[in-house]
């Protein structure tokens, strides 16, 4: 199932917003400036790859107020997320990320027996999945329709919608209050904050916790995790701006972890201003790292997309010695980071000639703008590549784990980020 087919007859909404999302101020700087893209999951079908897709302004700002990073231009969320082709369960690691992240919050919270369990933007319910075999009740909220229905097929029941605050409400006659709300790479998804967070706070009882997962701005400088930024992600957050939006919004951020999933990410916890619950120690820790790693400073940022830029002259300068060898170049993974890295680093399909990845939704589908085909990943022993791109790098090593064949048959797999090595 394509992600936009109908997009590629009418014209896509982009606006560009005058404020921080986080604390409403006006003055925020430009910081890094990278290839405009077409949304990152807008895979066509074969009927439309001869449409010109539009292309779409990924410059990043720092708020001089709060230090939030962020983008301003925000494409059409309908567009971005009605109709989905990422699933978590597709993903073996994802599915173990998420059995550990329930056992997390039961433990950690002491969840208690009775409690409601809502995921907002659940996709194909894998989290929810687990807390509903632990006894819990559960609730899930996503857009993207044909993924609800099939979750809610499974199992899952899943309201096919945004979240926003007059959904909360209803949720909240309906089901009661919640124990635990969670939000999966979604915090980053919406540009309006404050309104999320409202609903938030509705749906939590007392003691209740909102823990969400982002991907976190201290590994995207340090390992130069430029292709997390695209469109549906228009918030690229940090402590430091949380704890401060949290506090003006009756809530207070009591818990921050770092987790290895995409390539490094933050699970923080919040809960409400005047409940019991107790701020963990690593708040502050991550604070202190935070200030050593000067994320408040416009510089940063700038000397982050000199290292993106000295990145791309050794990827595509390898990539093109290789053609130039009449090596065969495919890719491995069409994540919507994918999108950002291709665009960015030019790669398109005059380097790349397919691209294999293990989602059914996305096969037999076009690359994003470029319009490389997408095959399942028989395609491998069929083409015998002798390059594959990884552009799903931080499941890099469970992919090379699982293709020992071709390593053996003389193939190789390059890995861009966050070190660029060659298998």
């Amino acid at each position: 199932m394509s992600s936009m087919p109908a997009a590629q007859t009418k014209k896509i909404a982009c606006r560009r917003r005058s404020t921080c999302r986080l604390c409403s101020a006006t003055k925020l700087t430009p910081v890094i400036s990278l290839a405009p893209t077409p949304p990152a999951n807008a895979f066509v079908d074969k009927e439309h790859i001869q449409e010109k897709q539009e292309l779409f302004p990924l410059d990043v700002f720092l708020c001089q107020s709060c230090a939030h990073l962020q983008l301003l231009d925000v494409v059409d969320p309908g567009v971005l997320f009605s109709d989905y082709v990422y699933v978590s369960g597709t993903s073996p690691v994802f599915v173990e990320h998420f059995k550990n992240y329930a056992r997390y919050a039961i433990e950690h919270f002491k969840l208690k027996k009775d409690s409601f369990v809502i995921d907002i933007g659940s996709n194909d319910g894998t989290l929810l999945k687990f807390f509903k075999e632990e006894g819990f009740r559960v609730l899930g909220i996503d857009p993207a329709v044909n993924i609800a229905k099939a979750a809610t097929a499974e199992g899952i029941e899943t309201i096919p919608a945004f979240f926003d605050l007059s959904l909360a409400k209803k949720i909240r006659t309906n089901h009661g209050q919640a124990g635990i709300v969670t939000a999966n790479n979604v915090f980053a998804h919406s540009d309006h904050l404050k309104e999320f967070t409202e609903g938030v706070r509705e749906l939590l009882g007392p003691d209740g916790v909102f823990i969400f997962e982002v991907s976190y701005l201290a590994d995207v400088v340090t390992k130069i995790l430029f292709d997390t930024i695209y469109h549906e992600h228009v918030a690229y957050h940090s402590v430091k701006p949380l704890v401060k939006f949290f506090d003006s919004q009756g809530m207070r951020l009591i818990d921050a972890l770092r987790v290895d999933s995409h390539g490094g990410s933050l699970r923080a916890s919040a809960a409400l201003a005047q409940g019991s619950r107790k701020t963990s120690p690593a708040v502050a820790e991550l604070l202190r790292l935070e200030e050593d790693l000067k994320l408040n400073r416009p510089e940063t940022f700038r000397a982050f997309e000199t290292r993106i830029n000295k990145r791309k002259e050794e990827l595509v300068n390898l990539v093109r010695s290789l053609k130039a060898q009449e090596k065969s170049i495919g890719g491995f993974g069409a994540p919507a980071k994918a999108t950002t890295l291709m665009y960015h680093f030019g790669l398109g399909p005059d380097l790349i000639d397919f691209i294999v990845d293990d989602s059914p939704l996305k096969q037999g589908l076009f690359s994003p703008g470029h319009h490389i085909p997408v095959l399942p990943s028989k395609a491998i022993e069929e083409r015998r590549p002798d390059y594959l791109v990884i552009f799903a790098w931080n499941f890099a090593e469970s992919i090379i784990a699982k293709n020992q064949k071709y390593l053996q048959g003389g193939g190789h797999f390059i890995v861009p980020l966050p070190e660029l090595k060659i298998y």
